[in-house]
């Protein structure tokens, strides 16, 4: 994959924002900075980005959000505003077995997606 100009601006957002953002995010963000790019471009770009396996892209209800990781990760998102966390969780080997045992299947990589609300404490 070549990496052109728009494609640098887009990673480069999103390594340094560290979150979870949508296009449009993306786009009112790289020009607030300065950098002129269109919807279209913003969209091109993030499309090829995810289809190369560089980014992540998360479906959700109320549109896609891209992420700056590509790596094997889980999410926790906040019930309350919205926002997601990476997470890197190991599940223990006998849930792994167990999850094995009653589905039938070999367990060669997994995601969670966690939902939750800040705790007061």
């Amino acid at each position: 994959m070549r990496l052109s100009r728009q494609r640098k601006m887009v990673l480069d957002l999103l390594w340094s924002e560290a979150s979870h953002m949508s296009a449009r995010d993306i786009f009112e963000k790289l020009n607030q900075r300065g950098r002129r790019i269109g919807h279209t471009s913003v969209y091109q770009n993030l499309e090829a980005l995810q289809s190369a396996g560089v980014i992540e892209c998360l479906d959700r209800a109320n549109g896609r959000l891209y992420g700056y990781r590509s790596d094997p990760h889980s999410h926790l998102t906040c019930l309350d505003s919205g926002s997601i966390e990476d997470l890197d969780v190991e599940l223990p080997d006998d849930l792994l077995k167990q999850i094995e045992a009653s589905t039938g299947y070999r367990i060669e990589s997994y995601t969670l997606q966690l939902n939750g609300r800040k705790s007061l404490n």
